[in-house]
């Protein structure tokens, strides 16, 4: 048989059908379906009735504390009381980190207090405090250059100062200062760690928390976080010339272990119920504020796109799973749980994405998924174009915070960024509280979740997942 030239056999196929079975494409009517779930959406104030009620009924909830309990019950009641069918727990072990009190003042040359927060992982303090002189390092990368004698029994102080921007690359930095800085201190021989805040605002004086790195609690050393102008009055007194002498005194530390869980609620598929999209956003928060933003709003947005999905005439194809995930806020416990749980499964998880980004519009949209599926991200971008998101077909998407795990063992992943201007205004700070979000902003988040979700689980075939499937694409989530 005279055999045909690949790229004449290629063109046969499509126009036979046969090949064209690997393209991923989205029905007609559920691009319909999901353009009326989207301006429904809009309209819709579930999400922020569901976080005023997590965040008013519980509060902050510091992950293993009793507040993150009552907050597995608060999920579970929710997921429920919306009406989804299936809901269950799966459990997540991590260390057991407690805030009790915290305090610093500088002692010379001109005594005053200052305000500030410990980090987590940080352990105590020596009873009766730590005094020692302060150095000041305005980058970490000078503090990568520093000669350990430099800092040896000091408290290291590292000055930078974050970039605002709408897509939020600056905390990309100033996350670095705090997580990565503390453990470079400690392995200097430094005696404590400060930081300014990684943090935007300039005149609150509300110190951010976060996590650092220590792993190790025998290699830690007391580390926390001043407030911007605490820090900016800190590097006054040390533009002075006179050595500065601070006492620093945290009552913190690592406890032993817990083990709290993931609440999972779905919308069981209607033909494919074993393939699903999945959507959520993390339980926990710290604890200076109600975790509104940081949050309680993407687990909102997610459960109240769920719901509407629900409410449909027919059940989506596919399910719709939401995950709150367990203890992000100090190493992605949950996700990573989930991700070790499920990576045989991987395949069979057709979209996903978390929302861990505040609660302000979404603007732009990015994905990973396999070449063949390009046509219905088109689909979805044009359904989300509407509210206000553009597509950037050039940039990867790594899932959010949580689900960037089951984005490494191969899920195919968006990413949703929202305007992230405001945010680090109050992240991690006493002032991520409910009054920060804007309903109709949360409306619109609730729009594009539902929408893309909607239209995922309808598609004829799929986007892509597999073991492994997005191991280079430079996510970075």
């Amino acid at each position: 048989m005279r055999r045909l030239p690949l790229t004449l056999l290629a063109a046969g196929l499509l126009a036979s059908g046969i090949a064209s079975a690997a393209t991923t494409t989205i029905p007609a009517t559920a691009v319909k379906t999901a353009e009326q779930l989207r301006d429904q959406a809009l309209h819709d104030d579930t999400a922020y009735q569901v976080t005023a009620s997590l965040t008013t009924e519980v509060g902050a909830r510091l992950a293993g504390s009793e507040a993150d309990r009552r907050a597995v019950d608060w999920a579970v009641a929710k997921f429920k009381e919306l009406g989804y069918d299936k809901v269950y727990t799966e459990p997540v072990t991590y260390p057991l980190w407690v805030r009790r009190s915290e305090h610093a003042a500088i002692v010379a040359p001109f005594p005053q207090p200052l305000t500030l927060t410990a980090l987590g992982y940080s352990p105590a303090t020596p009873k009766g405090g730590l005094r020692a002189e302060v150095v000041r390092f305005d980058s970490l990368d000078a503090l990568k250059a520093a000669d350990p004698a430099s800092v040896k029994g000091k408290i290291v102080y590292v000055d930078y100062h974050m970039e605002r921007a709408k897509d939020g690359h600056g905390y990309g930095m100033g996350s670095a200062v705090r997580v990565a800085g503390p453990v470079l201190a400690a392995q200097k021989g430094a005696a404590g760690y400060l930081l300014r805040s990684a943090g935007t605002d300039a005149h609150e004086r509300a110190p951010h928390t976060g996590v650092t790195g220590f792993r190790d609690p025998a290699k830690a050393i007391p580390a926390a976080a001043l407030s911007n102008p605490d820090a900016d009055q800190l590097t006054r007194v040390l533009a002075y010339g006179k050595p500065v002498t601070l006492k620093l005194d945290l009552d913190c530390g690592i406890t032993g272990e817990y083990t709290g869980a993931n609440v999972i609620g779905e919308i069981t598929g209607r033909k494919h119920p074993d393939q699903v999209v999945a959507i959520g956003g993390h339980l926990d928060s710290w604890d200076l504020g109600t975790g509104a933003i940081d949050d309680g709003a993407g687990v909102a947005i997610a459960m109240a796109a769920g719901k509407l999905i629900r409410e449909l005439p027919q059940r989506p194809d596919r399910t719709i799973r939401v995950i709150a995930f367990a203890n992000e806020e100090m190493g992605l416990w949950g996700g990573r749980a989930y991700a070790d749980k499920h990576a045989k499964e991987v395949a069979k998880f057709q979209l996903g994405t978390e929302s861990d980004f505040g609660a302000g519009p979404i603007w732009r949209m990015s994905a990973s998924v396999k070449p063949e599926a390009r046509a219905a991200i088109g689909q979805i971008a044009k359904v989300l174009e509407p509210v206000g998101v553009a597509y950037d077909a050039g940039k990867p998407g790594g899932g959010g915070s949580d689900l960037s795990q089951m984005h490494a063992k191969g899920m195919a992943a968006l990413s949703l960024t929202q305007d992230g201007t405001k945010y680090f205004d109050w992240h991690h700070t006493p002032n991520d509280t409910l009054d920060k979000i804007d309903p109709a902003e949360l409306a619109q988040n609730v729009a594009v979740y539902a929408a893309f979700s909607y239209m995922a689980a309808q598609a004829n075939g799929d986007f892509g997942s597999a073991p492994g499937a997005f191991a280079n694409d430079g996510a970075g989530e």
